[in-house]
């Protein structure tokens, strides 16, 4: 249990972790960054079901305590050499991580990168729904990040009609407070 198994080198042990890691990074680069961000039922199984098969690949035959530590150890040492890499070179933080993509600019929907990030029009609509816009027409940039989150800016009139109504709405709150407390102190005064 505490013993390295004796079939498998020191350096297979350390070179195996940093093997998958790499392939692990790439195949996220290559299948984009949407799956970063909108986890789904589906996209957990293959999470889960992805780190029980790397599991197979870092560790071999060994399932030792020694083993699992070293390919532990190493996953977080090749972590932190890229993370420093990224640190200091742009170029390897852009090729790393990406850059990016507008998916609207300027009232424009980006088909191109649309279909590249595999993203519908209609997970747009929900976008622009979930942060007080009633579709993607109201929108007039959405960004996603490298990290897998949408950053989200409303056409100006529909930002400014939205707030108009936010704001007459309050006012209107407060009339009717306004009002209650009106009649309250006429009642107490009684």
């Amino acid at each position: 249990m505490f013993t390295l198994d004796v079939t498998a080198t020191w350096a297979e042990k350390i070179l195996r972790p940093v093997i998958v890691y790499i392939a692990l990074i790439v195949m996220l680069r290559i299948f984009g960054k949407r799956e970063l961000a909108q986890l789904n039922p589906f996209d957990l199984v293959v999470i889960l079901s992805l780190s029980n098969t790397v599991q197979n690949a870092i560790i071999g035959q060994d399932n030792s305590v020694v083993g699992g530590v070293v390919g532990a150890v190493s996953l977080l040492a090749i972590n932190y050499v890229l993370s420093r890499l990224k640190f200091s070179s742009k170029m390897i933080e852009a090729v790393s991580e990406g850059v990016p993509v507008k998916l609207i600019n300027k009232g424009e929907v980006d088909e191109r990168q649309l279909r590249r990030e595999l993203i519908t029009k209609r997970d747009l609509d929900i976008l622009a729904h979930q942060n007080g816009f009633e579709d993607a027409g109201d929108l007039e940039k959405v960004v996603l990040d490298p990290n897998g989150t949408f950053l989200v800016d409303g056409k100006d009139e529909i930002k400014d009609a939205k707030f108009k109504s936010e704001v007459l709405k309050k006012i209107e709150d407060l009339s009717k407070q306004l009002t209650e407390l009106t009649a309250l102190m006429q009642n107490s005064a009684r």
